[in-house]
């Protein structure tokens, strides 16, 4: 599908904003209705990148301004007050030194966990032990947890990590991640994107204008293009 108003990949202003609001709403429009509420992608695809190249590769938590749109799975793995905090705060999983031991030991549900958690965040002094016992599942997932202070007031962490993705390139230049959901604001799904682009400005030699191209689409719906 080619995109409704082409335009200069180098301008980014109000017309692309639109492009995207557009594009949002038509991605909705062409998902069939569900029994569930939809996620929306992004997907990006980069010109000129070498990924071979270590240097051209980056990994990076930014926070959505209007939230995900959907429920997050956040770990903690803690002792004493932290592990309070996480279990008032209803966290289904929460790690204590003895459950990180007897995972330690079980591979296969260490991976399970490993896959239904989006993110981990670990009292500070348990590292070594995370690093020991989850270390080999974890970091190659790119899952290692945040250390964090045991005296932390774990609630605006945990608001904060609720509305975070992670925006990166790794093996393809290419780029596909969360930015809402379906029963979101086309407005506030299009703020998400602007969001997420910054972050190629940031990482990208030239910025936002390696964008080779770039589609919306719903989880289970058809990709709408924006550019």
């Amino acid at each position: 599908m080619k995109p409704k108003n082409p335009m200069n990949l180098c301008s980014w202003g109000i017309n692309m904003t639109q492009d995207i609001v557009n594009a949002v709403k038509e991605a909705k429009e062409q998902s069939k209705p569900r029994n569930f509420t939809e996620s929306v992608d992004i997907i990006i695809n980069i010109r000129d990148l070498d990924v071979n190249k270590p240097e051209n590769r980056f990994n990076e938590e930014v926070t959505l301004p209007n939230g995900r749109g959907k429920d997050v799975n956040i770990g903690v793995i803690a002792d004493g007050e932290l592990i309070v905090q996480a279990k008032d705060a209803g966290l289904d999983v929460v790690i204590n030194k003895v459950d990180l031991e007897e995972l330690g030991k079980d591979r296969k549900e260490a991976k399970k966990l490993a896959n239904s958690v989006d993110f981990f965040v670990a009292q500070a002094d348990m590292m070594p032990l995370v690093g020991r016992f989850l270390g080999p599942v974890l970091g190659p997932r790119g899952k290692m947890p945040k250390p964090v202070p045991a005296s932390i007031k774990l609630d605006p962490l945990l608001e904060r990590l609720r509305s975070t993705v992670k925006v990166g390139v790794k093996q393809q230049a290419s780029i596909q991640i969360l930015v809402g959901s379906q029963d979101m604001a086309d407005e506030d799904i299009a703020e998400n994107v602007e969001t997420v682009l910054t972050v190629l400005d940031r990482n990208l030699e030239k910025g936002r204008s390696q964008i080779k191209s770039m589609f919306i689409k719903t989880t289970m719906g058809p990709v709408v293009r924006v550019i």
